[in-house]
């Protein structure tokens, strides 16, 4: 509604997860910099854990960006699934169709043959499941036993489990003991820090071809305040300061209009 009004290309604060947004704090670009090291080095499985809006599915598709033609791969946004229709679901993302197949075992021995096919052009098959602290218990020890796949030498499928902390509560329980000790990388999500706001905001604005947006510099720390650092309250808000911007007829967020803005998110 308010691109054409300030110029831009696209919407610098959508909530979406766009990789071409991902901004690196500290916290997020630590995280990219060890899942990256842990497909690289065939590490087996990895977890990204991070509160509601910090930003973990988008992390998931910048990872997925930056391996590029040197991965196959499979990313699994919401596993609400039975077991077998998850391992039909990644089989598919691997581009692999599983119609006919009568038994588990049968997609197994299909995905095995394909991570066989597929290691020795150093190619990595890296599986991203989102949400993943939705994962019943049977799901994740299936999880666990696909991670047995491997030759002498390297595991043939990487896996990143993402998700909200109650996951690594689920990974603590007994009875999955055996996964959380094949977890050979952890990395978690903070908030934003209150001087990478306006860093945060200027760098969406910027993607979007605006870079000249007057935003009061009292309007951060109450976008800071408002959201604590997350991410994606600080989209919801800085969204909504544009749209009343447009409104009012002005290009100058105040930190009047911000004040209002959150008055009407909460």
């Amino acid at each position: 509604m308010y691109l054409e009004y300030y110029g831009l290309k696209e919407s610098p604060f959508n909530i979406t997860a766009n990789p071409d947004f991902f901004y690196e704090s500290r916290s997020h670009e630590e995280a990219l910099a060890a899942l990256l090291y842990g497909i690289t080095e065939r590490k087996g499985i990895m977890l990204l854990t991070g509160e509601v809006g910090t930003g973990k599915t988008t992390v998931c598709k910048a990872l997925l960006s930056r391996l590029g033609n040197k991965a196959k791969t499979s990313l699994i946004l919401n596993p609400f699934f039975n077991q077998r229709q998850l391992l039909e679901a990644v089989l598919q993302d691997f581009g692999i169709n599983p119609a006919g197949t009568k038994s588990k075992l049968e997609l197994v021995n299909q995905l095995n043959r394909f991570l066989i096919e597929t290691n020795p052009g150093g190619i990595a098959a890296v599986l991203v499941i989102d949400e993943a602290q939705n994962l019943s218990t049977q799901q994740l020890e299936q999880i666990r036993l696909l991670s047995n796949l491997e030759t002498a030498r390297d595991k043939l499928l990487q896996v990143v489990l993402s998700g909200q902390p109650e996951l690594e509560q689920k990974l603590a329980k007994h009875n999955l003991r055996q996964l959380k000790q094949r977890i050979s990388i952890k990395c978690s999500l903070t908030p934003l820090k209150k001087e990478e706001i306006e860093k945060y905001v200027r760098h969406r604005l910027a993607k979007s071809g605006k870079t000249d947006l007057e935003i009061a510099p009292a309007s951060f720390e109450t976008i800071f305040t408002f959201s604590e650092g997350i991410p994606r309250l600080v989209n919801a808000l800085c969204d909504r300061a544009m749209l009343c911007g447009f409104a009012h007829g002005t290009k100058n967020l105040t930190h009047e209009l911000f004040a209002e803005c959150v008055k009407e998110l909460q």
